[in-house]
């Protein structure tokens, strides 16, 4: 059943062959209705086991802190149900949206077939592996089988940037700033549709928090799943190389007037009084966490703060005695899943601050509340004195 899944969209994008993969990160996991549900359960019933070594994106479910979840009885029977399913197939219990920072890392080269957005462009760009972007039921018919359609983004020829993006003009104390990145890659995103690009100016010592931000935006408002830093990521030792020697075929050079709209595209709402601040999309790291805790220095949040993140993390903070600190400040840790995925927030509308480019393109529509951009330190400030308040100064 799940070959000839594969073999028949293999057909319909016109590839030649098949080729063989390392590993597959699964979305399909995510409850979203019934349907998905009785396919797992197929496949389960069916024996079928993955061939691969597969992680598991977040689920419906924060399965250490259920009662989080505001899901009916129905539809938190099926989210179970589905999640059981995966890992009874003998994927990876591992529910995070960011496996690479999990330990699931594909060296550069490597055929993979990764599902969910941001996870897809971090493995093609920050670590140099190779995958299209597999949707829901092809990533874990591709894992079953161990091969994927030999188009796209596995072949080489199809990987060289055609976009450049200058960033000269842009500050490098901006540069430095956490917050650039989300609102680079929403601009990204849009300008660059599905668009290989490559950067040229980002400084060497970009982080990978930084680059995962910039991704899961860009994947976000468009359909990103590859981008190339000069002297950075693994295809793109220089300009050049990105572009496979060839001119590009379009040179944007980028402002600081281009981010800064883009930076308020961000924002539905005007500020003032707030109802949750809520960040981790992609989930938290552990560096995300040591510096949530350096902004708070001591205070407590008078709003929600919730932090979605993954029980590799959670561990991290138990080692090193961070979770207690986090919890009697007033931080809510989501695991396993996230606000905007399934039903968490307490009231159907309001105003959510984040400093999340991902957070920020998904909350309106699926969350139903507004959103206020800010940086990490805005989204711990804010938190705390219960208004919405930011510091602009790095934009100018």
């Amino acid at each position: 059943m799940a070959m000839r899944i594969v073999s028949n969209m293999a057909r319909i994008q016109g590839a030649e062959k098949l080729v063989p993969i390392t590993s597959a990160h699964i979305d399909s996991c995510l409850y979203h209705g019934a349907s998905g549900v009785e396919f797992a359960e197929r496949l389960v019933a069916g024996q079928g086991r993955v061939s691969v070594p597969s992680s598991l994106n977040v689920g419906a479910l924060d399965l250490q802190n259920p009662e989080k979840i505001r899901l009916n009885d129905h539809e938190r029977d099926l989210a179970r149900r589905l999640m059981n399913a995966y890992v009874a197939l003998g994927c990876l219990p591992t529910w995070t949206c960011a496996p690479y920072q999990a330990g699931y890392r594909p060296h550069t080269g490597e055929n993979i077939a990764w599902a969910e957005s941001n996870a897809i462009v971090f493995a093609n760009s920050v670590l140099g592996a190779r995958t299209n972007r597999y949707g829901d039921f092809m990533d874990i018919c591709c894992a079953i089988t161990g091969r994927a359609p030999f188009v796209g983004l596995h072949r080489a020829e199809n990987r060289y940037a055609t976009l450049h993006i200058d960033t000269a003009a842009v500050s490098d104390g901006l540069k430095r700033e956490d917050a650039l990145y989300p609102v680079l890659g929403s601009w990204l995103g849009r300008i660059a549709g599905d668009q290989i690009a490559v950067f040229s100016g980002l400084p060497g010592d970009v982080t990978e928090d930084q680059l995962k931000s910039l991704g899961a935006s860009a994947a976000s408002t468009g359909g990103v799943a590859l981008f190339h830093v000069a002297g950075v990521t693994p295809e793109a030792p220089s300009v050049a190389a990105a572009l496979n020697h060839q001119p590009a075929d379009i040179t944007v050079e980028l402002t600081p007037d281009d981010l800064i709209s883009e930076r308020d595209r961000l924002s539905t709402a005007t500020g003032g009084q707030l109802d949750v601040v809520a960040v981790g999309s992609p989930h938290f790291s552990h560096d995300e966490f040591r510096e949530l805790l350096r902004l708070l220095d001591g205070r407590r949040c008078s709003i929600p703060l919730l932090a979605c993140t993954g029980r590799h993390v959670i561990s991290q903070l138990e080692e090193s005695d961070q979770l207690l600190t986090l919890q009697n400040l007033g931080v809510e840790l989501i695991v396993d899943t996230c606000v905007v995925v399934t039903p968490i927030l307490q009231h159907a509308s309001g105003v959510l601050m984040t400093n999340s480019g991902k957070f920020a393109h998904y909350s309106p529509s699926l969350t139903g509340h507004e959103v206020v951009f800010g940086s990490l330190a805005d989204c711990v400030n804010s938190a705390v004195s219960g208004v919405a308040t930011r510091d602009e100064s790095g934009w100018s």
